[in-house]
């Protein structure tokens, strides 16, 4: 028979609460009795009463010995009554509205970066590094928030505002609709100091429509869309065989056009080898002849035109020169195998309207990325999911923006000042620039600041194989990780690298002397897998280098200053996408891809 137990401590326990439970009712029901008798009898002719709350609940009658009974009930009862069950009722929606929105913020999670924990990404330490970065704020009395990094978030629960550095290099993975858009593309295009650089397989709604207005005033915009996303009129173009004039230049072209075609698994066969080398020999051979880009689609016809082998002799490429030869010479079935493969990756010239955009044009201006990246100027670079050959030219076009602004850090003494932003949104599917987890290394020392997005890490796994996702994870000196994680692995992943925490453990035991209470500690996840992937729409964690995970509260641009005029101007650049689009395609219309 188990020993009894004390339960007159329990007992104590419930009779306080029940006590303070009727306190809690009584004491405001008693002045809102004695409030509304009073104003029942003002409003009947009758005399006030004194302030005798308790009387006034209890004893109404002797209070108000002149009002009529039915004047008692309704003021002193039946008011009173209505009032703190409305008054109840309105507290319970506040609690529960600041239960699940935490007051406009979310519920804190422990064992989660504090504001001490990441303090070089807060507002004191990043202006100071802001000033040591940029020689143009060293004197200023007053540096903007926008001159000391791209905002990321406001640490959760709290305002302080969480930004990287302008020497830090970015991965995003954020799965469609949980903020990658509005939370960090637009307001950080927004925000640049200095030229900008997006590429984007949407147009409409995207970040295209809501910074172009913006982005308009602060320099010149271009935009480049060769398979017509926005319809915009043909007003630049830009020639990719300008840095193509030496053979790792022309390599570079061509592994642009590998690399939209196949996936990274594929690249490294025959075949695929074979015909990047065609392409990148005959890439050579026209920029060195100042050719444009769709003679070689002539030269890949017709492999037994001499044409390129003489111009790579006349310029002393005589090895390059000897291995296009034994190409066209080999085989006939190895040679057509291997120019059929170089015609599919570069396939998009073929059509006119695309390489338009790569081919001189009278009376439309040429882009040049190296005075781009010296102005404040914003690029926008637009493909289709699977554009093949034609994203294979914005990933080209992006790469040499890049390298341009690396020339130009270089004469600056080593930092781009303003700081150049590459958005590479979508990167996965419109910009597959090879190397680019091994840019990352140093992009960032060079005050060029890329924001790579994607939807899921095996998206990038998918473009740059196991190794190269993996050194760009590495390399990213600040990781964002949004809602909408669903890959396991990835999770988990996460889970272990936020840590552990101490959680205390209360146990309780009943004996013959009385109740006892112990505790204890034991380790926990601070955020198990299954918590990430239900992470809410809103938050983001943050992983920079050297420092504790965070929690964020995103910062949507349609929730910020100025928002109703952004929407505006969105409005009205999509209203005139629209336009564009039906005006195209209507009879007896032309091609809508010349200049305006």
């Amino acid at each position: 028979m188990p020993p009894p137990t004390n339960s007159s401590s329990d007992g104590y326990d419930i009779a306080f609460r029940l006590f303070l439970g009727v306190l809690a009712v009584v004491i405001p029901l008693s002045h809102l009795a004695w409030l509304s008798g009073n104003v029942t009898a003002w409003l009947t002719g009758h005399d006030l009463a004194p302030y005798q709350p308790t009387a006034a609940l209890l004893h109404p009658d002797q209070l108000w010995p002149t009002a009529g009974e039915t004047s008692l009930l309704v003021g002193a009862r039946i008011v009173p009554i209505a009032a703190l069950l409305a008054l109840g009722a309105v507290v319970g929606v506040l609690a529960s509205r600041h239960k699940t929105s935490g007051g406009g913020r979310k519920k804190k999670i422990a064992g989660m970066a504090k504001p001490k924990d990441i303090e070089p990404l807060m507002a004191k330490a990043i202006t100071a590094k802001a000033r040591s970065l940029r020689p143009s704020l060293k004197t200023a009395k007053h540096i903007d928030a926008k001159d000391t990094g791209v905002l990321l978030g406001n640490l959760q629960g709290t305002r302080h505002e969480v930004r990287m550095g302008y020497e830090d290099v970015a991965v995003a993975i954020m799965a469609p609709r949980s903020g990658k858009t509005t939370s960090l593309a637009i307001p950080s295009i927004l925000a640049a100091p200095g030229p900008v650089l997006l590429t984007s397989n949407k147009a409409a709604g995207d970040a295209y429509t809501a910074t172009l207005d913006a982005r308009s005033e602060a320099g010149r915009v271009w935009s480049m869309d060769p398979q017509q996303i926005a319809h915009a009129a043909r007003q630049m173009w830009w020639n990719p065989l300008a840095d193509a004039k030496t053979l790792d230049g022309a390599g570079r072209l061509a592994g642009h056009f590998l690399a939209a075609s196949v996936d990274a698994s594929q690249q490294g066969d025959f075949w695929s080898k074979a015909g990047s080398n065609i392409l990148s020999q005959l890439f050579l051979a026209a920029a060195l002849d100042e050719r444009p880009i769709t003679d070689v689609m002539q030269w890949l016809a017709f492999p037994a035109d001499r044409t390129p082998l003489d111009i790579l002799r006349d310029h002393d490429f005589t090895a390059v020169a000897a291995q296009l030869k034994g190409t066209v010479e080999g085989p006939p079935e190895t040679r057509d195998g291997i120019y059929e493969t170089a015609r599919q990756y570069a396939a998009a010239l073929l059509n006119s309207q695309i390489a338009a955009w790569v081919t001189p044009q009278k009376d439309v201006p040429e882009f040049r990325p190296s005075q781009f990246v010296t102005s404040t100027d914003t690029l926008y670079l637009l493909s289709k999911d699977g554009g093949g050959g034609a994203s294979a030219l914005i990933a080209a076009c992006a790469d040499s923006v890049m390298r341009a602004a690396t020339t130009q850090a270089e004469r600056a003494g080593g930092r781009l000042d303003p700081p150049m932003l590459a958005i590479l949104d979508e990167a996965a599917n419109v910009c597959k620039i090879s190397d680019l987890p091994d840019l990352y290394s140093h992009l960032g020392s060079r005050g060029i600041i890329p924001i790579t997005i994607l939807q899921s890490y095996r998206q990038g796994q998918k473009v740059w194989g196991d190794a190269g996702m993996d050194a760009m994870w590495s390399a990213s000196t600040v990781k964002v990780i949004g809602s909408g994680i669903d890959d396991p692995d990835f999770a988990d992943k996460l889970s272990r690298l936020i840590g552990d925490h101490d959680v205390e453990t209360t146990s309780t035991s009943h004996s013959e002397s009385g109740k006892s209470t112990s505790v204890s500690m034991r380790q926990e996840r601070i955020l198990p897998a299954d918590a990430i992937r239900a992470l809410p729409k809103g938050t983001a964690l943050c992983f920079a280098t050297g420092m504790r995970a965070a929690m964020l509260d995103l910062r949507p641009w349609y929730l910020e200053p100025g928002a109703d005029e952004l929407s505006a101007a969105s409005a009205r650049a999509s209203k005139a996408i629209t336009a564009r689009a039906v005006a195209k395609h209507a009879p007896g219309q032309g091609d809508y891809g010349t200049a305006a």
